[in-house]
């Protein structure tokens, strides 16, 4: 029986449902999701195995057409840094995304020299007349890329994208041990957990200032003792993310230990502690440290 593996890319600007996307074809709630744009940050991948395939999916920000910050042009980079390897790219798209700020992401489709499939997601916010408008549309942009109408929050479409995935893959060994489902260690995933409470916790600029390292992990028979830091970039930040009587950090605290413990099937102890790191948008450095 030959074997297929290949590296599938996701792309689209932000908020358009990559990570939702990701976690449907993965099976697994791996990137956190929020309603807010510019949630994900890093470069995730997840891993889809069979007897005779394996899919490595890459989600990555969405892409940024007017950077605010060098942490902005550093998770552009991610997008970029995706094509490199690239064997097939989804390109995430709704009814909501204006053709204009979509157009850099087409000009990469376009000369990427990739197979590409459209992912059209959101269906179940549509009209039948609406996907078809859009198929015809995005056939103009791109004539040689499959156009798949899906709605991943309900995982409709999804087993039918998969298929169509499979069939795109080159014939090649696996590139990851089998039992694995991601490339990233644990504490990657307890500090994103943390991040996306503080993303449904708080508004306007907190949740963008905010990020989450986890500075201490102890394993323990029935109880992991873990403390995070919430590094925020003003002085002036810092208590409105720990609230009136720490009231505001208690409810983010508990949202997130009841994930973690789902996430790892053991009870948890959450410890939070709230930094300031001043500038560390704009900083070469701490970005670094922090994995930009």
């Amino acid at each position: 029986m030959q074997h297929k593996a290949g590296f599938v890319n996701i792309i689209g600007l932000p908020n358009v449902g990559k990570s939702s996307l990701m976690n449907a074809l993965v099976g697994e709630r791996m990137a956190i999701i929020s309603p807010k744009a510019q949630t994900t940050r890093h470069r995730l991948l997840g891993f889809v195995n069979a007897d005779d395939y394996q899919i490595v999916f890459s989600d990555t920000p969405g892409f940024i057409n007017q950077p605010a910050y060098k942490l902005h042009e550093n998770m552009n980079k991610f997008v970029h840094e995706s094509l490199e390897d690239a064997d097939v790219l989804l390109f995430v798209t709704d009814k909501f995304q204006k053709e204009e700020e979509q157009k850099h992401l087409i000009e990469i489709a376009k000369n990427a020299n990739r197979k590409c499939l459209i992912v059209f997601n959101k269906t179940d916010l549509c009209k039948p007349p609406e996907v078809d408008a859009a198929q015809s549309r995005w056939h103009n942009h791109l004539p040689d890329a499959k156009f798949i109408p899906v709605c991943a929050d309900q995982r409709l479409g999804i087993d039918k994208l998969l298929n169509i995935i499979v069939s795109q893959l080159p014939e090649s060994p696996p590139y990851y041990d089998k039992e694995d489902l991601t490339n990233r260690p644990l504490r990657f995933f307890i500090a994103e957990i943390v991040r996306e409470k503080i993303f449904f916790n708080y508004e306007k600029e907190i949740p963008y200032s905010c990020e989450v390292v986890v500075e201490e992990y102890e394993e323990g028979e029935k109880l992991d003792k873990i403390r995070c830091a919430i590094y925020v970039d003003r002085d002036s930040q810092k208590p409105i993310v720990i609230g009136k009587g720490g009231e505001k950090l208690t409810k983010t605290g508990k949202e997130a230990r009841e994930h973690i413990e789902a996430f790892i099937g053991k009870k948890v102890f959450l410890e939070l502690r709230v930094k300031v790191r001043k500038g560390w948008r704009e900083d070469e450095n701490s970005l670094k440290q922090l994995g930009y």
